[in-house]
């Protein structure tokens, strides 16, 4: 289906704010509330369009690793869907011909209670030939930062217009901090689902009244503990062919690398990782040539990238919220 320019601003004033009512959308916009909401059911019904909600890994004492799989092809699929399945991953890939598997592992920090997927479920699973663990040190780009090609539609007027301003009611005391707890479990669990559910519905997950769920809510994001991340899929912008990159940079080089790459307009994804390379990135270009173009010219005038190893990504079995039938409410 193809995006025309109200399909395009409605998917970038969400990356503004997932939560934004129809109505202020739609008045930035320039055209009817009603035209908004058709809108978004139509994209969440043929473009994947979903709002989710989630835990800023580290203010939520998670740990994230990006746990590489190679299986035979005839597993490699099950394998996926098998992963996608899990609560405890995201970002679940099909890579490099299809005979790869590249996934987020979620685990507690420190502990070694979230580790079974990492040192038991895997070697157990049939038809996995090799598996490597890469532990996320830091995110450049990702996360709340939204891939620019998504996001390049409104003028700074109009996205001044969408951001939330600051919360006035979020009360940061001790006794509410904006660190998530056990209590805000039923909380972020319903908003991962849809990041657009109504008051209603989250007091309903709950057990709160519709007003602590305004007051904790608030809070959370004021803090930047919760943010909203926007799932689509992006070959409707033209991102047909798409790449995990995986390079190894200089250490005292790696910090002004990794910075720089985050200013790329093809990658949606930098970050620091431990293992045999330093440096992961998700590239989408428009077609292999436009890939080939990045590789040999922007990333080969990087004298600090010492090696690169290209992924192509064949298919994304899972994005950042959970596997759910069907498709999340508008809200």
């Amino acid at each position: 289906m193809p995006l025309d320019e109200i399909d395009r601003g409605l998917i970038h004033a969400l990356h503004i704010d997932g939560r934004a009512p129809f109505s202020r959308i739609a008045e930035v916009l320039g055209v009817s509330t009603q035209t908004v909401a058709r809108r978004y059911r139509r994209l969440s019904a043929e473009a994947g369009l979903r709002v989710v909600g989630l835990a800023d890994p580290h203010r939520a004492g998670r740990a994230q690793w990006l746990v590489r799989l190679t299986a035979t092809p005839h597993s490699a699929q099950d394998l996926a869907r098998a992963l996608a399945r899990r609560s405890d991953t995201s970002w679940v890939k099909l890579a490099s011909g299809g005979t790869e598997i590249i996934a987020v592992v979620h685990t507690p920090a420190g502990g070694a209670d979230g580790r079974s997927l990492l040192l038991h479920d895997i070697p157990r699973a049939a038809g996995i030939t090799a598996v490597s663990a890469h532990y996320l040190l830091h995110t450049y780009l990702g996360g709340p930062t939204a891939w620019r090609g998504r996001a390049n539609v409104l003028d700074a007027r109009r996205r001044r217009q969408l951001t939330p301003p600051a919360t006035e009611n979020a009360v940061l005391s001790p006794a509410t901090g904006a660190t998530p707890t056990d209590d805000d479990q039923a909380l972020l669990s319903a908003l991962q689902r849809d990041g657009r559910a109504g008051q209603a519905e989250l007091a309903a997950a709950t057990g709160w009244s519709p007003a602590t769920v305004a007051r904790r809510l608030a809070a959370l994001r004021a803090s930047g503990a919760l943010f909203f991340d926007v799932e689509c899929d992006d070959t409707l912008f033209g991102a047909t062919t798409q790449a995990l990159l995986w390079m190894t940079v200089a250490p005292a080089r790696l910090e002004q690398v990794a910075t720089a790459l985050a200013r790329h307009e093809e990658l949606a994804f930098v970050a620091a990782t431990t293992g045999r390379t330093n440096v992961v990135a998700h590239a989408l270009c428009p077609d292999p040539a436009a890939l080939h173009h990045y590789l040999t010219h922007r990333l080969g005038g990087q004298p600090a990238i010492h090696a690169l190893e290209t992924a192509p990504v064949l298919r994304t079995v899972k994005a950042a919220g959970p596997l759910i039938s069907p498709p999340g409410r508008a809200g």
